[in-house]
């Protein structure tokens, strides 16, 4: 695959880290750090640009935005971070979400370390900010489920097509996702992180729609 990789330039692997091994093995299970070290050898061996995606939390944010782990993962070859900000899916998890200060430095830290480190930074949906508010549902991003499903992003799995049916193409045309993005003064910033999940009924009611045709 690492092989094949190297001759699919647009395609940059994005491999999920919770931080060191201690943060990832704990969540992921235990030798999962071990292997995602080795797969960032073998794709840094084979040529490949790729990063990691880092779910910043309450509790890992310290972590995660100090210098020496970055230069670390950089040494690893990674050269794309990709920080998502904890969304609270899951009830009873609401005390991950970053605090006020701790998004006011996970942003500030996407201004400054493109200056300090050879890295390309992107930070969801703190960047979101600056290009005018939430980009999922094609404004700027789209996401693909494990079965196919297009959906407006990792945070929202409400879809009306599949691409294992239609193309890509047609299905970025899909009645939902127009409906999202005609209506996108309704997605703004919230505390929670992600606008689309916190308005997820009023989302789960433009798919309703979309389906009556």
């Amino acid at each position: 695959m690492a092989s094949r990789l190297s001759r699919e330039r647009n395609i940059i692997p994005v491999i999920s880290f919770e931080g060191l091994e201690n943060e990832t093995d704990a969540r992921r299970g235990e030798g999962v750090y071990e292997r995602l070290m080795g797969a960032c050898g073998l794709l840094s061996r084979n040529g490949i640009f790729f990063g990691c995606s880092l779910t910043v939390t309450r509790s890992n944010h310290a972590l995660v935005t100090d210098e020496a782990f970055i230069r670390g993962m950089i040494d690893a070859g990674c050269r794309v971070f990709t920080f998502v900000e904890y969304v609270p899916i899951e009830e009873g998890t609401e005390d991950l979400v970053l605090s006020p200060d701790q998004r006011r430095s996970l942003i500030g830290c996407l201004i400054t370390f493109p200056e300090k480190f050879p890295a390309i930074f992107i930070g969801f949906p703190g960047d979101e900010e600056i290009f005018g508010g939430c980009l999922s549902s094609g404004r700027g991003f789209i996401h693909v489920s494990a079965s196919g499903d297009l959906e407006p992003c990792p945070a929202a799995p409400f879809s009306d097509a599949n691409l294992t049916k239609i193309p890509l193409r047609e299905a970025l045309k899909s009645r939902f996702l127009e409906d999202l993005r005609m209506h996108h003064e309704e997605i703004t910033e919230t505390k929670g992180g992600c606008a689309l999940w916190t308005n997820r009924g009023w989302a789960a009611s433009l798919l309703k729609e979309s389906r009556r045709g």
